[in-house]
């Protein structure tokens, strides 16, 4: 797709819960990148790693369809319905 319908006027100000996958914590799994919802701040690990944990979280909560890096250094966003990655002009990485 060339497009998200999904990018946000305004970048969200959700708080991060964790700086680990939370999913992969409880496991006692590691992970390779981190990605944070943007609706719940819910932190999980890329699809490089292992158990694709911002995926599942997807899957199971239709409407929390972006996500940012959580990176340090990255600023870009992903949209799962619209299979998009972008950056918003003038928002920073979560993390430096």
């Amino acid at each position: 797709m060339s497009d998200c319908t999904h990018i946000p006027a305004e970048p969200s100000t959700v708080t991060p819960q964790a700086d680990v996958c939370q999913d992969c914590m409880e496991i006692g799994s590691d992970w390779v990148h981190l990605r944070v919802c943007v609706d719940c701040g819910r932190v999980s690990c890329c699809d490089a790693s292992r158990h694709h944990h911002a995926d599942s979280h997807y899957r199971a909560n239709r409407e929390h369809r972006l996500i940012r890096s959580y990176e340090p250094g990255e600023a870009w966003w992903y949209c799962f319905e619209d299979d998009h990655g972008f950056e918003l002009e003038g928002v920073a990485p979560l993390r430096s």
